[in-house]
C-alpha cells in the first residue's frame, strides 16, 4: 500500500509535533527555569557540597553497575544463544524481569532481603557491613534495574554471527578464551558497547528502587536523581531553582549518552 506525500508529511507533523509536546518544550522549560536568574546563580546550585557529592555517588553507581552487568550480559548472551540447556528459558525470563517489575517493588525487594529482619540482613549488620540505607544497597538496585540491556544487544548479534568461526577455531586447536577474546568478542563488540552506553543511562537515571533503599541524607546517599526529588519536595522557590539546576546537569549527562548511542548506531547495525 501506497501513502500519498500529503499524508507522509502529515504523520511527520503529529510526530514531531507529539515529541514536541511530550520531551522537547518539557525540556526547554527546564533549561529556561535553571538559567532565568543567571548562569552564575545555576552554577552555584550545581557546585553545592550536596550536589558534587550526588554527582559522583551517580557516577560511583554507575561505574560499579556497568562493569558488572556487561561481564554478566555476555556470559548470559552466550548461555542464551549457545547453550543447549533447558534451563534457557527460564534465565531468559528472569533476565527481563526489571522491564517488568516496578523498581519500588524491587526496593523493596531489597530491604526484605538485606535490611534489618531480612534473610540476610541481620547476618551482615552483625559483620559491621550495612546495605539497606546505604550506598551498598543503592549499588544493588542500580545493577539491577540496569541489568537486561546488554544481554538484549548481544544475544541478537551472537545469533547473527553464528558460530561458524568459532567451531573452525576449535578445530585448529584454540582454547575456549583464545577463541573468545579472538572471534567472538572481536564480532560482538559494537552490540556490547551499544548495550554499555543503554545500562550507562539506565543507572545514572535510576530513582525509584534507589528511593527505596537509600537514607535520603545530602553528601552519603543522595544521587542526582534523588537530589533533585529532594528538592523539588522541599517548600520555597530557591529550592525550586535548585532542582531545575540539577535536573538540567542529570539531563546533559543524559543527552551526552544520547550523542554516544546516535554514533554508535550505524555500526551496531552493520553487525547484525
Amino acid at each position: 500500500m501506497r501513502i500519498s506525500r500529503s499524508a507522509t508529511l502529515s504523520l511527520r507533523a503529529i510526530a514531531l509535533l507529539y515529541l514536541t509536546l511530550l520531551l522537547l518544550l518539557p525540556l526547554a522549560v527546564v533549561f529556561a527555569r535553571t538559567f532565568e536568574h543567571g548562569v552564575g546563580a545555576a552554577w552555584d546550585w550545581v557546585t553545592t557540597p550536596a550536589a558534587i557529592s550526588a554527582f559522583w555517588l551517580s557516577i560511583l553507581c554507575a561505574a560499579i553497575a556497568v562493569p558488572l552487568n556487561t561481564i554478566f550480559g555476555v556470559g548470559a548472551a552466550l548461555v542464551l544463544v549457545r547453550g543447549k540447556h533447558r534451563a534457557r528459558a527460564v534465565l531468559d525470563s528472569l533476565i527481563d524481569m526489571p522491564f517488568v517489575v516496578s523498581p519500588v517493588i524491587i526496593g523493596l525487594a531489597l530491604i526484605l532481603v538485606y535490611g534489618q529482619g531480612g534473610w540476610f540482613g541481620s547476618w551482615f549488620l552483625n559483620h559491621g557491613i550495612r546495605i539497606i540505607y546505604a550506598v551498598p544497597g543503592m549499588v544493588l538496585a542500580t545493577v539491577f534495574v540496569s541489568l537486561p540491556f546488554v544481554v538484549r544487544e548481544v544475544a541478537p548479534v551472537l545469533r547473527e554471527i553464528g558460530d561458524e568461526q568459532e567451531q573452525a577455531a576449535f578445530t585448529l586447536g584454540a582454547s575456549g578464551w583464545q577463541t573468545f577474546w579472538r572471534i567472538t568478542l572481536p564480532s560482538i563488540r559494537w552490540g556490547v558497547a551499544y548495550g554499555v552506553v543503554l545500562t550507562t543511562a539506565r543507572a545514572l537515571g535510576e530513582i525509584g528502587a534507589v528511593l527505596v533503599v537509600s537514607s535520603n541524607v545530602a553528601g552519603s546517599t543522595l544521587t542526582l536523581p534523588l537530589l533533585v526529588y529532594q528538592r523539588d519536595s522541599q517548600i520555597g522557590g530557591l529550592s525550586t531553582s535548585g532542582a531545575y539546576a540539577a535536573a538540567t546537569e542529570l539531563a546533559v549527562m543524559s543527552l551526552l549518552v544520547l550523542l554516544v548511542m546516535t554514533v554508535l548506531s550505524p555500526r551496531r547495525n552493520e553487525a547484525e
